[in-house]
């Protein structure tokens, strides 16, 4: 072989392995998050362009409709494309999946935490999930409303206290010129206020009773029903819109309260951005339903959103996912995002909360007031459990009857115990 031809090889060979030093020819992997908060699929989806403009990574961010998300898991889980990043919302979510998860000990993202309060680990010691962001929810309040009325938002420290200044704005709301509480709809947009986070009011004081619940227990009493029951029945019957009407949905009680049309609204911390923007002053106050010692109550603070990476997918699309997952919680801009939306991300360089509601609940817990934990998470098979609720809370609304509310008893008790028996295959 002629020297030119010796030199020629020896620089093909020099640029082989020049290219697969520099990536060419390796994969590069790319991510898929299955995204569980529909409020922050806007904020995602700018991310994720973002993310590819700088890396050359592309971020696919689906958002099933809600009420479909754990459906839509499963189907997509089991799809040619699954996702690489996925939400488990509670113990139930990180049992069914803590197979498929994959270990997220010792990642850069999980370095990144501030605290492990939160995580979700097997027995084996396998950390399954991991929080992505901590919020409060609780009732919204326009305090500019409220002084109109001759009352002040702290004359509001107890179930009869609320009561008195709600019964009075709805009263006397035709020449207020507003109401007392937002469309407490049942359909599947806001339905989840009533099923989901203001039904948590009675597990978390039946499990304060019989101690911190660890895993689902396999009934409930249903001992705090009546205080359901009656900030339920303050909800639906001091409403812009009445009772019978709220199953139909399509009332937008985001905008209810924005326009000043109402002056409590039943939400969270993910609402902060947008209430504030148009209700400068707008303050939280906790679920008072009638409990006695409430008036040392706090918000219900905690999270239902936990990442977890999908072990299934290549080891490329994994890399690319933990990459993506600590960019979010460390650049800048991207955290800045990402707390603007959702209130708070517990990670040491994430950007800081500015968030009101967020500040509300420390201001409780500094007063020596009691945080009610989220024991909504240990609903069993959440969607069906929540359907039924609904379906029984919605014959409540048009007829509202002792008789009618036995039935919201057996979709909220009974169906506890029927769900949880088929989850756990009794």
């Amino acid at each position: 072989m002629s020297p030119k031809r010796i030199i020629a090889l020896m620089i093909c060979v020099v640029l082989v392995v020049s290219m697969t030093a520099c990536g060419f020819g390796a994969p590069k992997g790319s991510v898929y998050w299955l995204n569980f908060k529909p409020e922050l699929d806007e904020t995602l989806q700018t991310l994720a362009q973002q993310y590819k403009e700088e890396t050359g990574v592309t971020v696919k961010v689906e958002t099933p409709e809600s009420g479909t998300y754990l459906q839509t898991l499963r189907e997509e889980m089991k799809s040619e494309d699954p996702p690489s990043l996925f939400v488990i919302n509670n113990q139930d979510t990180a049992d069914e999946w803590k197979e498929e998860a994959l270990d997220l000990s010792g990642t850069g993202v999980h370095s990144e935490l501030n605290t492990s309060s939160y995580n979700y680990t097997t027995e084996e010691g396998k950390l399954v999930a991991i929080p992505y962001c901590l919020e409060c929810y609780g009732i919204a309040v326009n305090t500019d409303l409220i002084a109109k009325t001759g009352y002040k938002v702290d004359d509001i420290d107890n179930f009869d206290t609320l009561k008195n200044v709600v019964e009075s704005i709805h009263r006397n709301s035709s020449w207020l010129g507003f109401d007392a509480f937002c469309s407490p709809d049942l359909d599947a947009e806001s339905s989840w206020r009533i099923t989901g986070h203001l039904a948590n009011l009675e597990y978390y004081y039946e499990e304060k009773d019989s101690g911190t619940w660890k895993e689902a227990p396999a009934s409930i009493t249903g001992a705090y029903l009546p205080n359901y029951k009656k900030l339920y029945d303050l909800c639906i019957n001091n409403s812009i819109t009445a009772p019978e009407d709220l199953a139909k949905g399509g009332h937008n009680p985001t905008q209810e309260f924005t326009s000043g049309k109402a002056a409590f609204f039943l939400t969270g911390s993910w609402d902060y951005a947008k209430l504030s923007a148009a209700v400068p002053n707008v303050s939280m106050i906790p679920y008072y339903c009638g409990v006695k010692g409430e008036e040392k109550a706090g918000l219900n603070s905690g999270s239902e959103n936990f990442w977890a990476v999908n072990a299934g997918v290549s080891e490329a699309d994994q890399k690319a996912t933990l990459d993506f997952m600590k960019w979010l919680v460390t650049d800048e801009k991207a955290s800045d995002a990402m707390v603007t939306q959702i209130g708070n991300m517990p990670y040491k360089n994430a950007a800081k909360s500015n968030n009101g509601f967020l500040a509300k609940q420390n201001e409780y817990i500094e007063k020596g007031c009691y945080r009610m934990d989220w024991a909504t998470l240990y609903q069993p098979n959440p969607d069906t459990y929540r359907s039924e609720l609904v379906t029984a809370l919605t014959a409540y609304n048009a007829d509202r009857t002792d008789e009618k509310w036995e039935k919201v008893k057996e979709a909220f008790v009974g169906n506890w115990a029927k769900q949880y028996a088929a989850v756990n295959n009794k």
